[in-house]
């Protein structure tokens, strides 16, 4: 069992978010953060059988940002 499990979270082109896990293959994609947290847990349940399940979710949240010279 895994004791935890890294998603890296960016903005989305078309708006929200998009969340892709680090090592898994798991990708989910949300127009909220509180939406984001649940389609990413309905993502880990999905993913990993009960006893495997990892027990803690950190996000990482990657943002670029563009300012005048």
């Amino acid at each position: 069992m895994k004791e935890e499990i890294t998603f890296i979270v960016e903005d989305a082109v078309e708006g929200g978010y998009t969340a892709q896990a680090l090592g898994e293959g798991i990708v989910t994609e949300a127009d909220t953060v509180d939406e984001l947290h649940k389609m990413i847990r309905d993502a880990v349940d999905c993913h990993f059988a009960p006893e495997k399940k990892p027990k803690t979710i950190h996000l990482h949240f990657v943002r670029d940002e563009v300012i005048a010279a």
